[in-house]
C-alpha cells in the first residue's frame, strides 16, 4: 500500500518505488490539481454573486486513473477508504488530514504571514485563524477557497495533493463534508455505507444517519451541511451514490482558467511540485454502528472521539463572518479595471 501526500509540511521523504515506476502520471495530476484549485480560487473571487470575502468552503476532489486513486483536498472535508482487513473484516482507512490551524506546520504559515492563531476561552477546543489587528473572523480550518479577508495572512487554497495504489481489499471511496465526519467515527461512517440495502442510496443513508446524529449530539444547534459521494471500486455500473442535507444552487463556472501555462503557478507552489513524502498518518477505529433503536448510552458511544479519527473540530459554533470590519466596495471604474 502506497499513500503519498504533497504538502508544504515538512514531512520525512522516503524512496518510493511506485513514484518512480509512474514519474510522468503523478507530476502531471499534480500540476492539474495545483492548477486548477487555483484558478476556482480566482474564479470564485470575481464571482459578482457570490460573497467571498468573509466566507469561504472547503474542498476534496478525487481522480482515479487504473489502479491508482489521486486526491486533493483543502480544509476539513475529507476522503474516507472501506477495505478490508486480513481477517476480511471490514475496516476504515482515512486517505486525507483535515486541514485545521491546530496542525503545527499550518499555524506556523499563519503566524508567518502575520495571522493570528488561537482558540477562544469558552471553546478551546477548536482553534481558529485571526486577523492580526481584529478578532475576526475565527475560522475553524487553514485553508479554503474563498474567505478572502484571510488569504493575505495565511488562508490558502492550494490543495494537498495524495495517492493510493488500491488493492482488491479495497472496497469504496467516500468524500464528504465535515458535517459528516463531526458527528460519525471514520469506521461507522464505512459500516454505514457497507450496510445499505442499495449502493445508490448509500450516500443518503450515510446523511440520514448524520443528521440524526447531529440532533441528539446538539439538540439547541442547526445541523452542519452534510454532502456525501461514495464511490464503489469494482466494475459494477452502478458505482456512484450522491447525497446532501443542503438545497443549493448550481452556480456556473469558468474552465478558462484552467488552461493556463505552469508558469502561472506562484514559486511556493512549484516547490511543492518537485516533493513527494509520505502521508504518515493512517489506521481505523474499531467501533460499532448503533442502532437507532438502541438506548441513550449507546447513542452517547457513538458519539465519542474514535482515537485516530483526525478530526479539529469537536465544538459546533462557528464564528466565519466579520461584523466589524470595515470592507472596501470598488466604484464601477474600478471593478472594470479590476476584471481587465
Amino acid at each position: 500500500m502506497d499513500l503519498l501526500s504533497v504538502d508544504e509540511g515538512s514531512r520525512a521523504s522516503e524512496d518510493l518505488k511506485e513514484t518512480d515506476k509512474h514519474p510522468d502520471l503523478f507530476e502531471t495530476l499534480k500540476v492539474c490539481f495545483l492548477k486548477a484549485y487555483k484558478a476556482m480560487d480566482r474564479e470564485l473571487r470575481m464571482h459578482p454573486s457570490i460573497d467571498c470575502f468573509c466566507s469561504g468552503t472547503t474542498a476534496v476532489t478525487l481522480v482515479k486513473q487504473g489502479p491508482y486513486l489521486v486526491i486533493g483536498n483543502v480544509g476539513d472535508s475529507r476522503a474516507g477508504l472501506g477495505t478490508r482487513d486480513k481477517d476480511d473484516s471490514l475496516t476504515a482507512v482515512q486517505l486525507t488530514v483535515d486541514l485545521k490551524p491546530n496542525l503545527p506546520a499550518e499555524a506556523e504559515r499563519i503566524r508567518r504571514c502575520k495571522g493570528r492563531v488561537f482558540a477562544l476561552a469558552d471553546e478551546p477546543e477548536v482553534t481558529r485563524v485571526w486577523l492580526p489587528n481584529n478578532d475576526s473572523p475565527g475560522l475553524a480550518m487553514a485553508r479554503a477557497f474563498g474567505d478572502f479577508c484571510l488569504k493575505d495572512f495565511g488562508l490558502i487554497s492550494m490543495p494537498e495533493v495524495s495517492y493510493r495504489h488500491l488493492s482488491e481489499k479495497d472496497e469504496f471511496v467516500v468524500l464528504a463534508t465535515d458535517g459528516i465526519w463531526d458527528v460519525l467515527s471514520n469506521k461507522e461512517v464505512v459500516d454505514i455505507i457497507s450496510s445499505a440495502p442499495a449502493r445508490s442510496s448509500a450516500a443518503r443513508a450515510l446523511v440520514e444517519v448524520a443528521v440524526r446524529a447531529w440532533r441528539y449530539k446538539y439538540p439547541t444547534s442547526k445541523v452542519d451541511d452534510c454532502a456525501v459521494v461514495c464511490l464503489f471500486l469494482d466494475s459494477n455500473l452502478n458505482n456512484l451514490s450522491i447525497a446532501s442535507n443542503a438545497k443549493t444552487k448550481v452556480q456556473p463556472v469558468s474552465e478558462s482558467q484552467v488552461d493556463d501555462d505552469i508558469d502561472d503557478v506562484d514559486d511556493n507552489e512549484k516547490e511543492n511540485l518537485d516533493v513527494l513524502t509520505p502521508l504518515i498518518q493512517s489506521g481505523t477505529v474499531e467501533e460499532t454502528l448503533v442502532d437507532d433503536n438502541e438506548d441513550g448510552s449507546k447513542h452517547e458511544e457513538m458519539n465519542s472521539d474514535g482515537g485516530v479519527d483526525w478530526s479539529a473540530l469537536e465544538g459546533v459554533s462557528r464564528v466565519n463572518t466579520l461584523v466589524n470590519l470595515p470592507r472596501f466596495i470598488p466604484e464601477k471604474e474600478d471593478k472594470e479595471s479590476f476584471l481587465k
